[in-house]
């Protein structure tokens, strides 16, 4: 790196500083970021590829010139690490960094904003100074209720990973409490995994995964092996598992778009299959995995001739309906509700799919919605008696909202009517001491009269 450059005094420092006390900390050694640690973080773990940290920075030119920072806006940045989202020398620079450490990196242009520059803010082929916090790092969250975390140790080559149907080669290590209860190679089929006793989570990651990569995971209980737990392992029931999974290869399946219609329908009976036996031993979630599957394959699908339109419209309705049945059992109410709806939409009076929405809508504690759901189910079938006990409950549930609300009403007008209660009798005890000081004057007056007489 050139050190002779016509610079100010500060930029002149700032070149020293790092020249005796700055690390380069770049792969290839070539001082293309340059460290220099202002202050220590935490002892501990550093961020892994994938994790989402936040950091507070400023950037400089050589000359001084602050050209940006985060405490401006008076909010801090937050990026996913390693993943290219932001300049290369802040991912390189973050990866060494501990939470609380704050550090100045020295920047080369090919790190940093190369041969074009910032217009109006870094001239082309600029070197950069970027002081940078680093304030927190957590995992990478594979789903929207972070029940797989993901971090990444070892990052995997180009860009492509496995799809659904793909065959994947991949060692691991699974930990529970610390103790590890797994550690093999196992090849399997994604989407098709309980036969090799893999967790539900793991083989939802792989579609994240490329060739090489090394990653740690941590499941949440449903991701894991739910309130079953897994006896051959030793894991009891709502258990968080960790793993460490290594993919050594994958050959990719077809994808869904790829199938003509008769495969479909030909695959589409041991899919469902699959759904119903994690459905019969409480895997809803596994379960879900294989209705939607069907789903995604034919509910665009038109069919030619009666007998393949009806075949498509049988599959799709019973898909829907098996999957507001497993996200009744999962608490997941807004997906019941979606699922009953497109089943509707092909049987509008399907006594199963009113029954579900009615039962989803109850315990989101939308009475009289729920109440509704139950009746259409009697007008479909009259001797539904479990609608009938709904119905019942519904109504007792109404009853008893409306005098909640009967009683948080009157609690509330009396309270805003205290004030008024009060503003009244301190009137009249005003009034009052008014009247009783008049009459003293007047007895008073009296008084002095008679004695003047």
């Amino acid at each position: 790196m050139t050190m002779d450059l016509d610079l100010p005094t500060e930029g002149q420092v700032a070149l020293a500083e790092f020249g005796t006390e700055g690390v380069d900390i770049t792969e290839r050694k070539d001082g293309g970021v340059i460290k220099v640690v202002k202050r220590p973080g935490i002892a501990g773990e550093t961020p892994m590829i994938g994790d989402k940290v936040s950091i507070h920075y400023t950037g400089r030119l050589l000359t001084g010139k602050v050209f940006d920072c985060s405490r401006k806006c008076k909010e801090s940045f937050t990026f996913n690490v390693g993943k290219g989202q932001v300049l290369k020398a802040w991912d390189i620079g973050v990866l060494t960094m501990q939470s609380g450490e704050l550090c100045t990196l020295l920047c080369r242009p090919e790190y940093a904003y190369g041969s074009s520059g910032n217009p109006d803010k870094i001239p082309p082929d600029s070197l950069v100074l970027f002081e940078v916090e680093l304030l927190k790092f957590e995992g990478e969250k594979l789903t929207e209720d972070a029940g797989i975390v993901r971090r990444i140790k070892v990052k995997g080559e180009g860009f492509t990973s496995p799809n659904d149907g793909a065959t994947v080669d991949i060692h691991l290590v699974g930990s529970c409490d610390g103790r590890v209860f797994d550690c093999r190679d196992v090849r399997f089929v994604i989407s098709d995994f309980e036969d090799n006793n893999i967790p539900v989570g793991v083989d939802r990651a792989m579609d994240k995964m490329q060739k090489g990569e090394c990653c740690i995971l941590y499941l949440k209980p449903k991701y894991g092996f739910g309130s079953h737990g897994k006896p051959e392992f030793k894991i009891g029931p709502d258990k968080d598992l960790v793993y460490e999974v290594t993919l050594k290869d994958f050959k990719k399946a077809k994808e869904f778009w790829e199938l003509d219609l008769q495969e479909k329908l030909n695959l589409a009976p041991e899919i469902k299959q699959k759904g119903n036996q994690h459905c019969k031993v409480g895997q809803y979630y596994s379960a879900s995995i294989q209705y939607q599957r069907i789903v995604t394959w034919l509910e665009m699908e038109c069919g030619i001739g009666p007998e393949q339109q009806q075949r498509i419209r049988d599959f799709v309705m019973t898909a829907h309906l098996n999957l507001a049945l497993c996200f009744l059992r999962l608490k997941e109410y807004t997906q019941v509700v979606e699922n009953c709806n497109k089943a509707l939409e092909i049987e509008e009076k399907n006594e199963k799919a009113l029954y579900r929405r009615g039962e989803a809508r109850l315990l989101r504690n939308e009475y009289h919605q729920a109440m509704a759901d139950f009746q259409k189910v009697l007008e479909v079938n009259f001797a539904n008696r479990a609608a009938r006990s709904q119905i019942a409950l519904c109504q007792r549930k109404i009853k008893e909202s409306d005098e909640q609300d009967k009683r948080t009403y009157a609690n509330m007008f009396k309270k805003l009517a205290e004030p008024e209660t009060k503003v009244g009798k301190l009137k009249r005890e005003g009034g009052l001491r008014c009247s009783l000081n008049g009459d003293v004057k007047r007895r008073r007056r009296s008084q002095d009269f008679l004695s003047h007489q």
